[in-house]
């Protein structure tokens, strides 16, 4: 054995193992392998507020048998020959530091690698071009937990004397909870008012129009009032006019929206979405799926191209480059993308196929032609004794409009739907 890697799941370590050959030998730290204490041994505080936010750690109890089979194996390899390859994002940085504090590692010298997707040309790369700790983003991660640490370990016990069965409060969830009930009150505080629409049925021989009035009404009365007002009257198409329109596709999906997207299109919640998309990541199916960036990598944009314009013709084709909007997104990272587009299924349950269908179809579509519509709307005046309303003519909300749409070409539609069917006017 010349080389160790030490990555965070044991999942993956089967799979990166197989992807490095012999030269290599691949175990885990089964993620986090120490904590902050909760209490020191000479009874300073874990986190010394006064001097400088100075924070004691702990070994995690489970982890003492992970941590002697590490140290074994980084004495029989020797500290030049280690690779830490944990996550690449904050927590799996603070990871990699703790690992060189508990298994004597110089987090200066050590190789770190990080890598997007879990194949073998991804890994082959990041071993090319090995790092050493970001220190940043270590403290960003101890940023936070020590945060967390302060806030939910001094509010909670408050939380729980005073709300019943109530949860922990924290870092995150406490503001929100405040926001929320900021909202509330102004719902509550709201004086809203209703308004009332009439829609007509108008038929034409053996064909009907459903159109609605452009004018609301204050009241019910008011509009009742209107309509045997109509009671009478005919009425006249005084126009029809089209107008061409597109629609382009969502950019590829960041953590956020995947959440959005699995729980409107497939029911799932933000756990069962994450617990499955930590899964298809740690069977290389995508790119790792904790991001804020919409960014694609110039080889996944050329093979999503190839691959729509043989499936579906070049009519199809758009390459489009999506740009980060958040201001401390990462654009080195990648957006949530399959690792092979041409791939279909997968291995493991239905919620991973569901799962990684959307995500393959919403990369797919990211790279595709808009969808050309067609926007018709016809104008239907109200007439008076054969002779156009006079009010129709001085109020251009006192007339009825029937919109409809329909789609030229359905671009980027064909793998990625989710609009309303056609809506054709007779």
């Amino acid at each position: 054995m010349k080389n160790l890697v030490i990555v965070e799941s044991p999942a993956k370590a089967k799979t990166i193992e197989k992807y490095l050959g012999n030269d290599f030998h691949v175990l885990s730290s089964v993620g986090h392998i120490r904590a902050i204490a909760k209490k020191t041994k000479d009874g300073t505080p874990p986190i010394d507020i006064q001097h400088g936010f100075k924070t004691t750690y702990e070994i995690d109890p489970e982890k003492k048998k992970v941590i002697t089979e590490l140290k074994k194996a980084v004495k029989e390899v020797g500290a030049s020959n280690v690779w830490l390859a944990t996550d690449e994002d904050r927590e799996g940085e603070a990871i990699a530091w703790h690992l060189c504090e508990v298994l004597k590692l110089d987090p200066k010298t050590t190789k770190r690698i990080t890598f997007h997707e879990i194949t073998k040309s991804a890994i082959e790369e990041a071993i090319k071009h090995p790092r050493t700790v970001d220190m940043k983003l270590v403290e960003a991660q101890q940023a936070r937990q020590i945060l967390d640490r302060i806030v939910g370990f001094e509010l909670s016990p408050v939380v729980w004397q005073k709300v019943p069965g109530g949860k922990s409060a924290g870092r995150v969830q406490s503001p929100a909870v405040r926001l929320l009930v900021e909202r509330e009150h102004e719902i509550d505080a709201f004086a809203g008012n209703s308004q009332f629409k009439v829609t007509a049925i108008f038929a034409a021989g053996k064909q009907e129009l459903k159109a609605e009035l452009k004018q609301r009404f204050d009241s019910e009365d008011a509009a009742r009032a209107f309509l045997e007002s109509l009671a009478s009257a005919t009425f006249t198409v005084t126009d029809i006019s089209t107008s061409p329109s597109s629609r382009n596709p969502a950019a590829p999906f960041t953590t956020s929206t995947l959440q959005q997207e699995a729980n409107s299109k497939l029911g799932m919640g933000s756990r069962a979405t994450m617990a499955s998309a930590q899964k298809l990541y740690q069977e290389g199916c995508i790119t790792y799926m904790r991001t804020d960036s919409v960014n694609l990598s110039s080889q996944a944009i050329a093979a999503s191209a190839d691959y729509i314009k043989r499936l579906y013709g070049i009519e199809y084709s758009h390459v489009r480059k999506f740009k980060t909007k958040s201001a401390g997104a990462q654009e080195a990272h990648e957006a949530i993308r399959p690792t092979d587009i041409t791939r279909e299924s997968v291995s493991g349950s239905d919620y991973d196929q569901r799962l990684y269908d959307l995500i393959r179809r919403r990369t797919l579509a990211s790279q595709m032609a808009p969808a050309k519509l067609e926007n018709t709307t016809i104008t239907i005046s109200i007439n008076d004794g054969g002779k156009q309303n006079n009010s129709s003519k001085t109020n251009d909300k006192l007339v009825f409009e029937a919109k409809g749409q329909v789609v030229l070409f359905d671009g980027f539609l064909r793998v990625y739907g989710g609009g309303k069917d056609d809506t054709i006017l007779p």
